[in-house]
């Protein structure tokens, strides 16, 4: 059995999560808590391509806000 994850006919939309994490999600289903349209949908290779250009930073929000604070207490 194929997952709907494989399947290149049916149409995605790019969630992201409180964490600023980007995935798709079949368009037919309802979003997952934690989770919110990111303003994309579309055949599964341009939501991957869109979240490749958008998503240029893998760590999550709050490593990035942790490691911006110990930068800015490592300066003062």
């Amino acid at each position: 059995m194929t997952s709907v994850f494989d399947r290149e006919d049916i149409l995605f939309q790019v969630v992201v999560n409180h964490e600023e994490q980007y995935s798709i999600w079949p368009d037919y289903k309802e979003i997952p808590k934690g989770w919110r349209k990111a303003g994309k949908s579309g055949f599964k290779k341009e939501c991957l391509a869109y979240i490749e250009e958008v998503w240029t930073d893998m760590r999550p929000l709050s490593l990035r806000k942790k490691m911006d604070e110990q930068a800015g207490a490592a300066v003062h």
